[in-house]
């Protein structure tokens, strides 16, 4: 998936399509994660975007592997130079479940998903930390 990812990445940069993706089809809420290292350094976010809404994992890694690198307001597009130094990550979220209290997760094993109302704007807020997902990193050299 991180591969098919990446592939869309390159892709965008040719004018070409991605190739076939080598995975099955289903529906999972899903992000994906970019992260760029240089010189020896350790690799830094340079996007990172996805949905808690549950999408095609096909049309969503593809989606999102673009939004991710190319809209994520926090940094600027990926350009085509920065290639041979990304990461890429995906996390396919599962097995939601509403805790108990605040202290009712564990690190490492389980995501958290913050939501609340901004009483200065009375808008709705939320955020995705350390997601329970199975990752695959895949550099490009």
């Amino acid at each position: 998936m991180a591969v098919y990812c990446f592939d869309t990445l390159v892709a965008h940069y040719s004018g070409d399509q991605p190739p076939p993706p080598a995975f099955e089809e289903g529906i999972h809420p899903l992000f994906v994660t970019w992260k760029k290292a240089t010189n020896g350094s350790e690799p830094r976010l340079r996007g990172c975007i996805g949905t808690l809404e549950a999408r095609q994992i096909l049309t969503g890694f593809k989606e999102y592997a673009l939004t991710s690198a190319l809209r994520d307001r926090r940094f600027p597009p990926i350009q085509s130079k920065e290639l041979p130094y990304l990461e890429c990550t995906v996390s396919i979220l599962t097995e939601y479940e509403t805790a108990v209290n605040h202290l009712d997760w564990e690190v490492g094993k389980h995501g958290l998903i913050i939501e609340f109302t901004d009483p200065d704007y009375n808008m709705r807020r939320s955020a995705t930390y350390y997601l329970r997902c199975l990752p695959m990193k895949v550099g490009r050299t």
